[in-house]
C-alpha cells in the first residue's frame, strides 16, 4: 500500500487531504500541520524554504513516503522547486491557485484571486499569472489577505467575517466600471474551510474556485494506480507542531474522523 505524507503552515491542507481521501481510499496519509509556525504568508522566503525541507526531511525519516503532498500555496510558491531538486526521486505535488481553471470558467475575463501575501509576491505566481494573462481574454485582480488564514487557523468567526468582507470589497474595486469579477480563485488551502461566508460576501453572481480536485487528481497519476480501488487504507496519522488538540477537532468537525493527533516536535 502507498504511504503519502502531506504537510500545510496549519489545519488549512485539511481542505486537500479531504479530495485525496475521496479520490484515493486506498492509500495510507499521514498529515503534519505546522501550526506552531503558522502561518507561512508573511515569513520571509528563505525561512519558508528551510522550513519546508526540515519538514520533509522529518517525514522521509518517519514513514519513506512513496509521495509528498505540499498542501500549502506559500510553501509550494517558495520552496518546492528546491524540495525537488533535494529529493530528485521523490514525487512532490504542490498546490496553486487555480488560475488556468477560472480562465475556462470566466464569462467576464476579470478574475480574482484571494490568498498569501507570500503567494501573492512569488515568482512563481507572477509567472503563470503573466503567461494565462499574455494568451487569454483575461485579466488576474489578487489580493493579499493578510490574517485571514492566522483567523481561520485560530477558528475565530468574527476576524473572519470581518477579514473576508473586506478583502472581497477590495477586489471588487480593483475591477474596470464597466466589468465584474465574475469568477474567485481560493489561492490557499485554508480558505475552502469558509468559502460559504466568501460565497456570501461575494454574492451569488461569482464563482468560486480551489484546486482541492485537481491535485487528487495528479496524486493519484503520480502513484500510478487506476481507478479501481482494491484495498481500504487504515485512517491518516495526523501530527501538529501546534496543540494536537485543535487539528483533532477541526479534524472532526471539517473531515468527519474521530481519530487522535499527536505532537510533532521537528
Amino acid at each position: 500500500m502507498k504511504t503519502v505524507c502531506v504537510f500545510d503552515s496549519g489545519v488549512g491542507g485539511l481542505s486537500v487531504l479531504r479530495a485525496l481521501l475521496a479520490h484515493l481510499p486506498d492509500v495510507r496519509f499521514v498529515y503534519l500541520a505546522d501550526s506552531g509556525h503558522a502561518p507561512y504568508g508573511d515569513r520571509s522566503p528563505d525561512w519558508v524554504q528551510e522550513r519546508a525541507h526540515q519538514i520533509t526531511a522529518g517525514l522521509c525519516d518517519a514513514f519513506r513516503p512513496d509521495a509528498v503532498v505540499v498542501a500549502c500555496n506559500t510553501a509550494t510558491a517558495l520552496a518546492i522547486d528546491s524540495l525537488r531538486q533535494r529529493w530528485p526521486v521523490l514525487p512532490f505535488v504542490g498546490v496553486e491557485p487555480a488560475l488556468k481553471p477560472a480562465v475556462a470558467l470566466s464569462l467576464s475575463g476579470q478574475i480574482g484571486v484571494m490568498a498569501t501575501k507570500g503567494t501573492v509576491d512569488s515568482a512563481r505566481f507572477a509567472a503563470l499569472r503573466q503567461r494565462l494573462e499574455s494568451t487569454h481574454a483575461c485579466h488576474f485582480h489578487a489580493v493579499a489577505c493578510r490574517g485571514l488564514a492566522d483567523a481561520i487557523e485560530r477558528d475565530d468567526p468574527v476576524a473572519i467575517r470581518g477579514l473576508v468582507h473586506r478583502y472581497v470589497q477590495a477586489l471588487r474595486s480593483m475591477a474596470p466600471e464597466d466589468q465584474s469579477i465574475d469568477t474567485l480563485v481560493l489561492g490557499c488551502t485554508h480558505y475552502p474551510f469558509v468559502a460559504d461566508i466568501i460565497a456570501e460576501a461575494a454574492g451569488p453572481g461569482m464563482r468560486l474556485v480551489d484546486t482541492g480536485e485537481p491535485v487528487a487528481r495528479r496524486t493519484r497519476d503520480i502513484l500510478g494506480l487506476g481507478s479501481a480501488c482494491h484495498a481500504r487504507a487504515p485512517l491518516p496519522k495526523f501530527f501538529s507542531t501546534g496543540d494536537p488538540s485543535v487539528l483533532e477537532g477541526l479534524v472532526a468537525r471539517w473531515l468527519g474522523l474521530d481519530t487522535a493527533a499527536r505532537a510533532w516536535t521537528a
